[in-house]
């Protein structure tokens, strides 16, 4: 069965307060940046907006310096780990090279102070003290990064070390380094503040945010940048204007310079020729279906996360919406029990579909109630419309 939900219907139910449609705008093709490759997606519908070998798998440089931090703030949320609590610096990471905290060997360094060393300063040697820390060696700490990674879904990427320098074996690609800027950004929301601080002091040297576009840009509140000889020029950025926020990555790019100007030119394209919606809430009622042989009449339904969608900038009137569902819905149905799809059309094209679920029991109803809805069904089916 295919119930269609009328635009201005869709409008009514969820965007109700929503700021008035503009004109549509023509959208052009993605700028041309020099980079190897990258990616500029919608924070919350996760819509791919531009892209170039976004799954190419690339040194990720100090890029690797967000898994480090996204592994230490699970281990403070699990409570194994305390912004309060005192590392004593190692001299494996005392002797790390490149850009450093500059951390002295037998040191009681606080885990905050690390964690800023690793995201404003990029600290090399903060990012190995931390992995000690936590894991008791780096190696070990690399695997806790590997899984993680699993667990997000980053299926291009692989970790050997902790702050990003220069392993064969070391990997990722612009597509993973979005989706772990996602989670940081959605899963730590108090410690993503850290990541748009200017500048960091400690042991009384003062170091600058590497991130150009902090100064630039007020919409920008994040995230790393990355570099070596190999791996070029690197930065995963965020930013949030009017309520709608874009992460792009751009990986291997020539120089500070190109790194912070192509991440501009994706987000301004981002936000001038695109607009993000919420349609649904999780857990709002979207419609209520007959359902038989149960205890009740109807099932409501609903779906289970937040819905958004990301479409060309005064297109919203012509979104449309459906509901696919089973010819008959047939009791006992638990909460949470998938029944039937959800579909947003654009132009006739598939723009999200998700799951719709139901959000009560119904249980069976007894002997006479199966049977009357029994002999109502049959009575359909012999009389009902072709």
């Amino acid at each position: 069965m295919l119930k269609m939900i009328l635009p201005v219907i869709l409008a009514s139910l969820v965007l109700s307060g929503m700021p008035g449609v503009v004109a549509q705008v023509p959208v052009p093709s993605a700028p041309s940046i020099g980079a190897t490759s990258y990616v500029l997606i919608d924070f919350h519908s996760e819509a791919a907006l531009a892209e170039k070998d976004s799954d190419e798998q690339v040194e990720p440089a100090s890029i690797t310096k967000l898994m480090t931090s996204y592994v230490a703030f699970q281990e403070i949320a699990r409570g194994n780990l305390s912004l309060d609590d005192e590392v004593v610096i190692s001299e494996k990471a005392w002797r790390t090279q490149g850009s450093r905290m500059f951390i002295e060997v037998g040191a009681r360094v606080r885990v905050e102070d690390l964690l800023k060393g690793i995201i404003i300063q990029s600290g090399n040697d903060a990012s190995v003290a931390i992995a000690e820390h936590i894991a008791g060696d780096e190696q070990v700490f690399a695997s806790m990064m590997n899984e993680a990674a699993a667990r997000l879904g980053m299926d291009g990427t692989h970790y050997v070390n902790s702050n990003g320098l220069p392993h064969p074996d070391q990997y990722t690609t612009a597509a993973d380094s979005a989706i772990l800027a996602r989670a940081l950004i959605s899963e730590f929301p108090d410690f993503y503040a850290w990541y748009s601080e200017r500048e960091f002091t400690y042991g009384g040297i003062r170091q600058h945010n590497r991130n150009r576009l902090l100064w630039r840009d007020p919409s920008v509140d994040g995230l790393k940048t990355g570099h070596t000889s190999s791996a070029g020029y690197c930065l995963v950025t965020s930013a949030s204007r009017d309520g709608m926020r874009l992460i792009s990555v751009v990986m291997g790019t020539e120089s500070e310079e190109a790194r912070a100007s192509a991440s501009q030119a994706l987000l301004n394209y981002g936000f001038r020729f695109f607009e993000t919606y919420q349609l649904y809430d999780a857990g709002g009622e979207i419609s209520r279906e007959r359902i038989w042989k149960g205890k009740a009449d109807e099932l409501p339904l609903a779906l289970e996360q937040d819905l958004f969608v990301t479409i060309e900038r005064g297109r919203y009137d012509e979104l449309q919406a459906s509901l696919e569902l089973p010819e008959q819905l047939t009791a006992p149905v638990t909460a949470g029990d998938p029944i039937g799809q959800l579909v947003v059309r654009l132009d006739g094209e598939v723009v999200e579909s998700r799951a719709l679920v139901a959000l009560t029991d119904v249980e069976q109803a007894g002997f006479f109630g199966r049977s009357s809805d029994a002999v109502r069904l049959w009575l359909d089916g012999l009389f009902g419309d072709d």
